[in-house]
């Protein structure tokens, strides 16, 4: 198993070209189901998730071409998909595949929507919570769908098409907001999905389906209003920049100083947590090459926060701002209110020297003068890059171990710091 290696003390100055969303790009690979033509997707990040879901689609029958590069391509740049789901072979997405990547699971929603039958396994993914699928599931029977769950698979039908209706999501849901939105688009009638999930990923997929023919109104806003039609049609869309990658970078260049251009990475996704990490004592300017981010020389200021739906605080930067806090000059407390197994990186911390108090869902982080490199173990994405951010500021080396966690959200890592001046290399065995 492969292995990163970091030693820390340098800091970061260059540019980090920002890669298209996983978070955006999986839910738009799905809606190709959707479809009898061909989705063709531009600036699809290369990462595990992505393969992966490459593989559930194919067994599905969907026919994915990968669009090679030609000699004097950006090695950064993103790959292009072409997804062709003229024919849909099998409905059932087995479990051997859906429990290594929860986003999975939202197969069932355009399954559904289109051939009136599916039975998807219930999901896995990174152990940082329960997630259930209630949500999903009740959304799907409010459009009519006759749902049972049988030895660990969702069965399905709605032999006659799905109906519109109405969806109130009890709690802010993104990938709840996204089956219920896919299956809508051919559901007959017109659905209301009220308190949707109002993050940048569920616009990029809006707005995809826009140009495949659907009916949608109210983007950007927790009430989403979806007039089905009868088919959709083909389209070429293109990914939107990594929010979460861009704002990992962001702090690991406020923890070591420096100056880095976050190339192609766009300010207005990532508006709460740029605010903070203002807030921390870094500078931040925004144009349209990207953000530039630089350290002052003048420490690192405590800053509390609580996550939240977005536009609020990111989850998926929690750790990282941990991380961020430890070298912190005073007391900081984080308070996680969307996953509640979400700490599990404290401990790991801990070893390279972090003092961190956990209480119930907050963290209060003793900003400490050093950090000490150390062996660690990654438990999740999130995880797992905090660990590395963590790295590029302590003294001496640093292990990180089980980097495959890694290989699910962030693309080129080593390369990409490596350039900018870091240390860090991988270690394959």
């Amino acid at each position: 198993m492969d292995k990163i290696r970091i030693v820390g003390g340098n800091a970061l100055e260059g540019i980090i070209p920002i890669s298209g969303a996983k978070n955006a790009a999986l839910p738009l690979m799905i809606a190709s189901l959707l479809s009898e033509e061909r989705l063709i997707l531009e600036n699809v990040p290369r990462l595990a998730d992505v393969a992966l879901l490459q593989r559930i689609l194919g067994n599905h029958g969907v026919n994915i071409t990968t669009n090679g590069k030609r000699a004097g391509d950006d090695p950064f740049a993103g790959q292009t998909l072409e997804l062709d789901a003229r024919v849909i072979v099998d409905t059932t997405a087995p479990y051997d595949l859906v429990s290594r990547m929860r986003a999975s699971f939202w197969v069932l929603g355009p399954l559904l929507a289109r051939i009136g039958r599916a039975r998807v396994s219930l999901p896995g993914g990174c152990a940082i919570g329960t997630r259930p699928v209630d949500f999903h599931l009740d959304a799907l029977r409010a459009l009519g769908a006759d749902i049972e769950i049988d030895a660990g698979y969702v069965v399905a039908s709605a032999p006659r098409g799905l109906r519109g209706g109405r969806v109130v999501f009890p709690k802010v849901s993104v990938g709840a907001t996204h089956t219920a939105l896919m299956a809508a688009t051919l559901a007959e009638g017109e659905t209301v999905l009220e308190n949707a999930a109002r993050e940048p990923e569920v616009t990029d997929l809006a707005e995809c389906l826009i140009k495949m023919g659907a009916k949608i109104e109210g983007l950007d806003t927790s009430t989403l209003r979806i007039t089905g039609v009868s088919r959709l049609r083909g389209a070429r869309h293109s990914v939107q920049p990594d929010r979460i990658e861009a704002g990992t970078y962001a702090m690991a260049t406020a923890m070591v100083g420096g100056d880095v251009m976050l190339k192609g990475a766009r300010a207005d996704l990532l508006e709460n947590a740029l605010d903070v990490l203002r807030q921390t004592g870094v500078q931040i300017d925004s144009s349209d090459e990207g953000i530039r981010v630089r350290g002052t020389g003048n420490g690192i200021q405590p800053v509390d926060v609580t996550t939240a739906p977005y536009p609020g605080f990111p989850t998926d930067l929690q750790a990282q701002f941990m991380a961020l806090m430890t070298r912190a000059g005073g007391s900081s407390r984080i308070t996680e209110t969307i996953f509640e197994n979400r700490f599990m990186h404290v401990q790991e911390l801990a070893r390279l020297g972090a003092r961190i108090h956990l209480d119930g869902d907050t963290a209060t982080v003793e900003g400490v003068e050093r950090l000490t490199g150390a062996p660690v173990m990654a438990t999740d994405l999130r995880a797992s890059v905090s660990l590395v951010i963590a790295g590029l500021a302590a003294e001496g080396e640093t292990l990180v171990q089980r980097v495959y966690h890694l290989d699910r959200g962030f693309e080129k890592l080593e390369e990409k710091l490596s350039r900018c001046g870091a240390v860090i290399e991988r270690i394959s065995n």
